[in-house]
């Protein structure tokens, strides 16, 4: 008699956060440092820019195992990628990633079902809506550096290596918002603010 094995997509509170950590990562590799200093790599199904600079390297490295440790405690609320002006500090970018995640996985230590296929697909998306970005971002015609804000919950222990900090907020901002992705345990959604003229303010 013939008979099959079905198998089942199962993504854990661990394999969840590796994938969302990683995907800060990729998305932090913004263009504000010289383009010969970047290398194309394939992820995603796309040809992506990672930077060579072994200072940046270390710093998103430091950065997004930090942030896994957050995410696998459900603790991680917000990251905010933030782009300034090297010689004024004025923000011209504000790139705000809003998580949510599944507290009964947190709590229970219980796993969710979905294909990294599925997943993979979603952050395409969104990785293709942030490379054709710079169709409407402004040009970032002067020396420019980036900095990342944690957004976290008040009883998380913060390592000495983060400061507080003010939110960088972008007066009358032009805000775009991106595709989310799903993991079942993290949710996340994309909105870029950049600088306007337009009167309103950035909630």
């Amino acid at each position: 008699m013939a008979s099959r094995t079905v198998s089942k997509d199962i993504i854990t509170l661990r394999g969840s956060a590796a994938i969302v950590s990683e995907y800060f990562g990729y998305a932090a590799n913004r263009g504000v440092y010289p383009e010969e200093s970047f290398k194309k790599v394939k992820k995603y199904g796309l040809s992506m820019l990672l930077t060579e600079d072994e200072g940046v390297k270390t710093f998103v490295s430091n950065l997004t195992a930090q942030l896994a440790e957050w995410l696998e405690t459900g603790k991680l609320q917000r990251v905010v990628l933030v782009i300034m002006s090297k010689a004024s500090g004025e923000v011209l970018e504000r790139w705000n990633f809003s998580i949510e995640t599944d507290s009964e996985v947190v709590e229970k230590g219980v796993s969710r079902e979905k294909s990294d296929k599925e997943i993979m697909r979603e952050i395409q998306a969104i990785m293709r809506q942030i490379a054709s970005s710079i169709t409407y971002l402004p040009c970032l015609e002067e020396p420019c550096v980036f900095d990342v804000l944690a957004y976290t919950d008040t009883d998380v222990a913060v390592p000495f290596t983060w400061i507080e900090s003010d939110p960088k907020l972008i007066a009358n901002p032009q805000m775009v918002k991106l595709h989310s992705f799903d993991t079942k345990i993290h949710k996340v959604d994309t909105l870029v603010s950049y600088k306007n003229d337009d009167e309103w303010d950035e909630s």
